[in-house]
């Protein structure tokens, strides 16, 4: 399974190489292909443009459910492949779990499909 770190790794590496300026290796292929799929499903668009929009790009999971009309555990799976794939990063206060946009993860992705 990828890491946030491994993740966060690659993504940086390829920021500064746009696809069409560079060819990417098979394996940043392969890695930013495993991050973009993390984004290749509307539930997950849903929940990282709620958690991104909400205030201080926080939002606890329990608000996150009925937005999205999913069960709390596909609400939860869905937001731990969103932090696998480094987009959100996750705290527990109390009994619930708080999710926040990781700075500049979106950032990183649009540049690498930057043409100028």
């Amino acid at each position: 399974m990828t890491t946030m770190l491994e993740v966060t790794d690659v993504t940086a590496a390829t920021c500064c190489a746009p696809l069409v300026r560079e060819p990417l290796s098979a394996a940043e292929a392969e890695d930013l292909a495993s991050v973009m799929k993390a984004l290749a499903d509307p539930a997950r668009l849903r929940l990282l443009s709620i958690v991104a929009a909400s205030e201080n790009a926080e939002a606890c999971v329990c608000d996150l459910i009925e937005p999205v009309g999913l069960s709390q555990p596909t609400v939860s799976h869905h937001l731990k492949v969103l932090t696998n794939a480094g987009f959100l990063s996750r705290s527990k206060r109390g009994t619930w779990a708080y999710y926040a946009l990781v700075p500049g993860a979106l950032d990183r992705i649009s540049q690498v499909l930057v043409t100028s």
